[in-house]
C-alpha cells in the first residue's frame, strides 16, 4: 500500500492537491503535515477531514524528531514536498525564515527519508525500493527572461530573490541525494498558479478582494510584468503524473502557456466583476492604481513545458478565459459571505 506524505497540504496548492489525490486513490493512504502559518489553513481540506484515507498533523518540517515520527508512525513510503514560504515580498522583509523552511526543512525532509528508506547509498531497504521524493518547486528559480523566449529545464539557475534562491538552494539539496544516494527523487518547477483557495495577499486574490471592497486595486510599477499562469488543478495533475510517471533525477516544469501582464490581470478582473457582480454607476476599474514596484521585480516568467507533455502526457485543460471566471466565482462567494 503507499503511504504518502504531503507537506504544506492545507496551504494554497496543497491543499488542492490533497483533495485531488484522497478522492482519486481511495486505496492510498495520504498523511498531511503542516505548520499552519499565515499562508496554511485547516478550513482548506474540510472536504477531506472525514476521508479514511486522510490524516493530519499539525507540525514543522523544520522539526525532525517530529518528521522522523511520521515517517515511523504511518510508514511513509512517499512524499510530495510543497511545503515552503513564497510570498517574495515577505522574503525581501524577513529573509530568514525562507532559509530555515525552504532549504533547512527541505534538507530535513530528504534527508530523513534517506535513512528511512535506504540501507547505505544506492541500496534501498526491502519494501522501499519503489519510494518516490517529489520536490515542488517554481519557475523563479530561473530568474527573469526578456520579452522572448522560455524556461526549459535546462536553463541555468539565477534566482534574484531571497524567496527564489532559497528555493533554488532546496532544488540543489534534492537533486544531490539522487546522484549521492541514489534516492528516486523528481523535480518540479511551476508557473505562477491561481484558482480556488489562494491566500489573500496573492495578485489575483487581491485584485478581487480590493474591488469588492470598493479599495484601490494596487499594482506594482506600471503593470507590465508578465507572468505564465497556471490553473492549479492543472497543476495537481502534473504532479500526480510527475511522482507516478516521472523518471528518478528528472525535472519537469510546468506551465500554463497562459501570458499574461498585471494590467491584464487586473482588468479582465474588473470585467468579470463588472458582470458577475455590477456597481450601479461605475466599473471596478476605476479603482486600478499604481504603486511603487517591488524591489528587484522580475520582469517575465514563462515555461516551456513541451517535456511533461510529451513524456507524460500531461496537458493544461484550463485557458486563461475559463480559469480566471472559476476563480473569480469562488472568491466572490467567498468575499461575499
Amino acid at each position: 500500500m503507499k503511504s504518502i506524505l504531503i507537506t504544506g497540504g492545507a496551504g494554497f496548492i496543497g491543499s488542492n492537491l490533497v483533495e485531488y489525490l484522497v478522492e482519486k486513490y481511495p486505496d492510498y493512504q495520504f498523511t498531511v503535515i503542516d505548520s499552519l502559518t499565515y499562508a496554511g489553513n485547516l478550513k482548506n481540506l474540510k472536504a477531506v477531514k472525514k476521508a479514511p484515507n486522510f490524516t493530519f498533523v499539525n507540525g514543522d518540517i523544520c522539526d525532525r524528531s517530529l518528521v522522523e515520527r511520521v515517517f515511523q508512525h504511518y510508514y511513509i513510503n512517499g512524499v510530495m514536498h510543497l511545503a515552503a514560504e513564497s510570498h517574495v515580498d515577505n522574503s525581501i522583509s524577513n529573509p530568514g525564515i525562507f532559509i530555515e523552511t525552504n532549504v533547512n526543512g527541505t534538507f530535513n525532509l530528504v534527508d530523513v527519508a534517506y535513512k528511512y528508506w535506504m540501507e547505505q547509498p544506492f541500496m534501498f531497504k526491502r519494501g522501499f525500493e519503489n519510494s518516490m521524493f517529489l520536490h515542488v518547486s517554481t519557475d523563479e528559480v530561473y530568474g527573469t527572461l526578456g520579452e522572448t523566449g522560455l524556461f526549459t529545464e535546462n536553463t541555468p539557475y539565477a534566482p534574484n530573490s531571497p524567496y527564489s534562491a532559497s528555493k533554488a538552494s532546496s532544488d540543489f539539496i534534492v537533486r544531490s541525494y539522487h546522484h549521492t544516494y541514489g534516492m528516486n527523487t523528481v523535480i518540479t518547477n511551476c508557473s505562477n498558479n491561481y484558482g480556488p483557495k489562494q491566500h489573500n495577499e496573492k495578485l489575483i486574490p487581491t485584485v478581487i478582494r480590493k474591488a469588492l471592497a470598493g479599495e484601490e486595486i494596487p499594482i506594482y510599477g506600471d503593470g507590465k510584468n508578465v507572468r505564465d499562469w497556471l490553473y492549479v488543478l492543472d497543476h495537481c495533475v502534473g504532479l500526480d503524473l510527475a511522482y507516478h510517471k516521472g523518471i528518478s533525477g528528472e525535472v519537469y516544469n510546468i506551465g500554463g502557456n497562459n501570458e499574461q501582464n498585471n494590467n491584464y490581470i487586473a482588468n479582465k478582473i474588473c470585467e468579470l466583476l463588472d458582470e458577475l457582480a455590477p456597481l450601479s454607476k461605475t466599473s471596478y476599474k476605476n479603482q486600478i492604481s499604481y504603486v511603487k514596484d517591488r524591489a528587484g521585480h522580475d520582469f517575465r516568467y514563462a515555461i516551456d513545458a513541451s517535456k511533461i507533455e510529451s513524456d507524460l502526457g500531461w496537458k493544461a485543460n484550463e485557458n486563461f478565459d475559463s480559469g480566471i471566471k472559476k476563480t473569480v466565482e469562488w472568491y466572490l462567494k467567498k468575499y461575499k459571505k
